[in-house]
């Protein structure tokens, strides 16, 4: 069995706090349970949405949903990238941009944001 991540721990703690199985949980998210099991492996990305359906699915506490946004903050550190079906321009790009986020200008972090988002 992999180590799971915090974020992991924090799902599947949460789960069984409540008595409820894996199965369980990703029926209420809407998802299969091998995405789930994936995601509390970390080797899968949390999808964004989840914060605020996990906050008010299980009713969280104030400090139940700052657990959870650490956690997710923690597991975004080790999310990669996939070259499979990108041209290699694509490829190129993707290794560039990610070199470069660390160093951009708040200005250039501004335009980005408006381009992706």
């Amino acid at each position: 069995m992999s180590e799971l991540t915090k974020l992991g721990r924090f799902l599947r703690k949460m789960r069984i706090d409540r008595g409820e199985l894996l199965r369980d949980m990703s029926g209420k998210l809407g998802v299969a349970v091998s995405f789930l099991s994936s995601v509390e492996n970390g080797k899968k990305s949390m999808p964004t949405e989840w914060a605020a359906r996990l906050a008010q699915i299980y009713q969280l506490t104030d400090l139940q949903k700052r657990e959870l946004d650490e956690a997710i903050a923690e597991s975004e550190k080790g999310i990669g990238v996939k070259f499979e079906g990108l041209s290699p321009e694509k490829r190129k790009l993707s290794v560039a941009f990610a070199r470069k986020i660390k160093s951009l200008s708040a200005s250039d972090q501004k335009a980005l944001q408006k381009v992706l988002f």
